[in-house]
C-alpha cells in the first residue's frame, strides 16, 4: 500500500520530496496523512490520501517552509479553488474534475481596502 501511495505523490505531486528525507505517512481513520520533506528538513508538501487517491487539502512549501500553494483534491483530481502564491502575486485558480475553469490573478503590492 505504501508503494502505491508513493507512485501516486510523485505522479501528482508539484514538488518532488528530498533525496535524503524520507517521506512520513501517518493513519488518520479512512485517511493516510503524507507529508514529503525538501533536502534541508523543511515540509514540502503535506495532504491525504483515501484509497490511494490524493484527497482532501493539500498544502505546498518552498524551501523556507513558506506557503506557495494550496488546494483540494476529491478522490484523486483537483477540485475548488487552488491558491498558488509567488512573490507578491496569488493566483487563483478554480478547478472541476482537475480541470481548470478560471484564473484570478491577485497583485499584493498595492494596499487594498476592503468594505463591510
Amino acid at each position: 500500500m505504501k508503494r502505491g501511495i508513493l507512485f501516486l505523490a510523485l505522479v501528482f505531486s508539484v514538488s518532488i520530496y528530498a533525496q535524503n528525507q524520507e517521506p512520513l505517512f501517518e493513519k488518520e481513520g479512512d485517511l493516510v496523512k503524507a507529508t514529503y520533506f525538501h533536502e534541508n528538513g523543511e515540509i514540502a508538501q503535506t495532504g491525504y490520501f483515501l484509497n490511494e487517491k490524493l484527497h482532501g487539502e493539500w498544502e505546498m512549501f518552498n524551501e523556507e517552509g513558506v506557503r506557495i500553494s494550496t488546494g483540494e483534491y476529491l478522490e484523486g483530481r483537483k477540485t475548488g479553488k487552488w491558491f498558488f502564491w509567488k512573490g507578491k502575486e496569488l493566483k487563483e485558480v478554480d478547478f472541476v474534475d482537475s480541470k481548470i475553469v478560471s484564473v484570478t490573478k491577485w497583485d499584493n503590492s498595492k494596499p487594498m481596502v476592503l468594505n463591510k
